[in-house]
């Protein structure tokens, strides 16, 4: 059984379920081979190949890096490291994290539209957030076919839903329809009539995910620089346009989409805030401590630690409330160890 396509699958919340769905569609003589990645816990023991294994008839695994890629084969992306692919052989690696997760769907899609362009079927399921959005772009651009589960299916919507909004895909199918297409889209011959988009920045962007610090410290500024520091380094982040689509993209490889971005400056900024509030009612419990400690021989004294205690307990209040209501939505406090 020759292999005539690369077929790339990234999901996140409710992705299990869509691709189960799509795995025990697929027949044993698949003349494509598969690479999936879920976002996934780091640490841990992942599980997936075997359920994917026992959903239908390929044999799904976690590969070794530098494996050979052969056709009829599920390849999964083992927890904390990105699923690369090249030409004839798989990369495992840990490299930075994009969109804040480890194993990343944009690094795969990238990978796969760089090595085998118009051979490449690229797949978005169900998910939060954007992570795919910006590789499922990439293979577009290279002469490939993207798919998008209908968010109407999704169990969660927002992944497909945004792959949708930065390209417009080649195929919107329920979970139960995308084996089906797969299977007779991986028998047709490979062809392209789009003329594959330039590879320099794709080249970088695998550079960076692969962690090669040849191309990392002689790397050219890859945008110009951004007023918004890496949330996970805290270093530069250099603002990226593609075409329509805003990145980011830090010195060292970290790297996010705008509405990621902005999710991880939201949660960093609600960390901070909490941090202001157990700092204010601690200072608030301690001033009304002395105040009650030197009450009888301090009246001033103690009454200007009361009303500071006041003031504090004011503000904290309202951060409080603030913090619970953060963008409409309610706000979880943090458990105290």
């Amino acid at each position: 059984m020759a292999l005539n396509k690369i077929i790339v699958v990234g999901a996140s919340c409710g992705g299990i379920e869509a691709f189960r769905e799509v795995v025990k569609g697929f027949p044993a003589d698949l003349a494509a081979a598969i690479f999936f990645v879920l976002h996934i816990s780091p640490e841990g023991t992942s599980y997936l190949p075997n359920i994917l294994t026992r959903s239908g008839k390929l044999g799904a695994l976690h590969p070794k890096d530098g494996e050979p890629i052969r056709p009829g084969v599920i390849y999964v992306a083992p927890p904390d490291h990105h699923l690369l692919v090249h030409w004839g052989f798989v990369r495992v690696v840990r490299g930075p994290r994009e969109n804040r997760h480890r194993p990343a769907i944009d690094p795969l899609f990238r990978s796969a539209a760089r090595w085998y362009r118009e051979r490449v079927i690229g797949v978005v399921l169900s998910g939060s957030l954007d992570d795919g959005s910006a590789g499922l772009r990439t293979i577009h651009q290279q002469g490939g076919i993207t798919i998008v589960q209908d968010p109407e299916d999704a169990i969660c919507p927002s992944m497909p839903r945004n792959a949708m909004e930065n390209v417009k895909p080649d195929h919107r199918l329920a979970a139960s329809e995308i084996a089906p297409m797969l299977v007779r889209l991986a028998a047709r011959p490979a062809f392209t009539t789009k003329e594959a988009a330039s590879a320099a920045s794709l080249e970088n962007d695998l550079k960076f995910a692969e962690f090669d610090m040849a191309t990392i410290e002689n790397e050219e500024n890859p945008g110009k620089p951004s007023a918004f520091a890496c949330p996970e380094c805290h270093g530069v982040l250099w603002e990226i346009r593609d075409d329509e689509m805003l990145r980011f993209r830090c010195r060292v490889g970290h790297a996010y989409t705008a509405t990621t971005l902005l999710e991880e400056q939201m949660h960093s900024m609600e960390g901070s805030l909490w941090e202001a509030l157990r700092a204010l009612e601690e200072s608030a419990a301690l001033a009304r401590r002395m105040a009650s400690q030197i009450k009888g021989r301090h009246g001033a004294a103690s009454a200007r630690y009361e009303q500071d205690a006041e003031s504090k307990e004011k503000h904290a209040a309202f951060l409080r409330e603030m913090l619970l209501k953060t963008n409409g939505r309610q706000s979880k406090e943090p458990k105290i160890a």
